[in-house]
């Protein structure tokens, strides 16, 4: 049941590249990102008010920064130069570069399994996303590098935290200190080149209202609650069977909403990209059954 649950967030997660090319197409990245951010974090407070501690602040504001801030206006830089399908499918690498990462920084070596399928993974990007076969726009791929880096940094600040804060609070505040960050830079960026915000914020029509609402309420305020309160209850692997939803609503949402299309080669490399980011987690899940199996039976 907990594994259909998670599906929920990663469902609205991987809408928010289609839904945003087709409700907000002209909108700026750093306007959508606050729009996303700051009315969530207002919303989250008024439902349970919080206020963290003196010492929590200065890594309350390096969570917003990253896991918010940065993130948001990246993820719509993507979603607003790529094709949502290729966005949704891209964003599954997440573990490949967390591996890379722990190694190269911390000298945890993968494991043979996370380590072939991580080849694999790669083998299957590189195919997918080869300029000879598909054009992209490279600034939508150099913002899903940097949104894929504010995950994996933003995620290993999050596990230092422990269970020094609610998550409630953590959640609450680093949505209101991002959202503040980009409500700040947008209006840098309004300043300097108004033509930008002027036609979006003058021209508000009902498909915008319609996407701006879709990105607060589901995307955000809904997902997170519901990411935040399965990974209390249950594993990671079992949760990330249930991320499986989000590279699928960016192909589904992206045909769909934008009639994007892909020759038959390309979707089986999608599919295969999807099956070979739950491999470890499988073959993990398969061999922990078998090892209980073994010790009920001795």
């Amino acid at each position: 049941m907990n594994v259909l649950l998670a599906m929920i967030p990663a469902f609205f997660w991987g809408t928010t590249y289609a839904v945003t090319q087709y409700t907000l197409p002209d909108w700026p990245p750093l306007l959508l990102g606050a729009l996303r951010a700051l009315p969530a974090g207002l919303i989250l407070l008024a439902i349970k008010p919080s206020l963290p501690k003196r010492q929590e602040w200065s890594l309350l504001f390096r969570l917003g920064f990253i896991n918010i801030a940065a993130f948001f206006s990246l993820i719509f830089v993507m979603a607003l130069t790529l094709p949502s399908a290729i966005s949704g499918v891209g964003m599954i690498s997440v573990p490949v570069f967390a591996m890379l990462y722990q190694w190269l920084f911390h000298g945890r070596r993968p494991g043979l399994t996370q380590g072939f399928f991580g080849l694999v993974l790669i083998a299957l990007a590189w195919l997918l996303f080869n300029p000879n076969s598909i054009s992209l726009n490279p600034i939508g791929l150099l913002a899903m590098l940097a949104a894929i880096a504010c995950i994996i940094v933003g995620s290993g600040i999050t596990k230092a935290l422990g269970n020094r804060m609610h998550w409630w609070t953590v959640l609450t505040w680093q949505l209101i200190i991002g959202g503040v960050l980009l409500s700040l830079a947008a209006g840098v960026h309004a300043w300097l080149a108004p033509q930008n915000y002027a036609g979006a914020l003058t021209q508000l029509s009902l498909s915008n209202a319609v996407g701006i609402g879709w990105i607060i309420l589901l995307n955000t305020v809904l997902g997170y609650i519901m990411y935040v309160w399965l990974l209390q209850r249950m594993s990671v692997v079992d949760f990330t069977f249930g991320g499986i939803a989000n590279p699928v609503a960016g192909i589904v949402s992206g045909m769909v909403l934008m009639g994007e299309s892909f020759t038959p080669h390309q979707y089986l490399l999608m599919l295969a990209m999807i099956t070979a980011s739950l491999m470890p987690q499988i073959i993990g899940l398969i061999g922990e059954r078998k090892r209980i199996a073994q010790a009920k039976s001795q």
